[in-house]
Formats: C-alpha cells, structure tokens, sequence
C-alpha cells in the first residue's frame, strides 16, 4: 500500500485538539494497516518523526430510521483510528498548527 492509501484522514474532535499540544494527532487509517506501516505513511508524507503509534478499531454506529413503510435499521462502517506521537526533537505539522 501506498502511503497516501494508508492515511485517510485527519480526525478533528475536542479530543484530538487537546493532543496538539503534545504532538500527538489523530488519523482515521485503512483498516489493513499496521502500526509499522501507519509509522512510516505518516514519516513520509509528513517529513517527521514518530515516537509511537497507538491504533483503535472504533465499531459503526446502528442507526434507526420511521418512514411510512416501517422501520428501517442501517449501520455505519467501522474504521481504524491511529494516534501518532511525535518525538520531541520532530517538527509539527504544518496542516495542524493553523487550528490551534
């Protein structure tokens, strides 16, 4: 997998921003990756350096709908969640410095 395929998007919630601080960011990744791999997506399309890489799989969500014909239930996907530190000696990134 390529990089760019390994790191889907930025999670941006109250919880990831307190991170920031601290170096660490919140990425929601494919959910094939490994840690090793997350590591290296983000040292490469970032041009920093990863201290560690903690990973989560967060379950969809049942959602319930009333329409005229009765209920209908559907489910959201699953996703994997990483959290990146970064070193302290590492540059931050330059996508999260604006929202601080």
């Amino acid at each position: 997998m390529e990089a760019h395929e390994i790191i889907i998007k930025p999670i941006l919630t109250e919880k990831s921003y307190k991170g920031l601080a601290n170096k660490t960011y919140t990425f929601k990744v494919a959910l094939s990756a490994n840690k090793v791999e997350i590591r290296k997506a983000v040292e490469e399309i970032f041009d920093v350096k990863v201290e560690k890489v903690n990973t989560l799989i967060v379950k969809g969500r049942t959602k319930t709908q009333n329409t005229k014909r009765g209920r209908t239930v559907g489910k959201t996907s699953d996703y994997k969640k990483a959290i990146v530190k970064l070193t302290a000696d590492s540059k931050t990134i330059a996508f999260f410095d604006s929202l601080q």
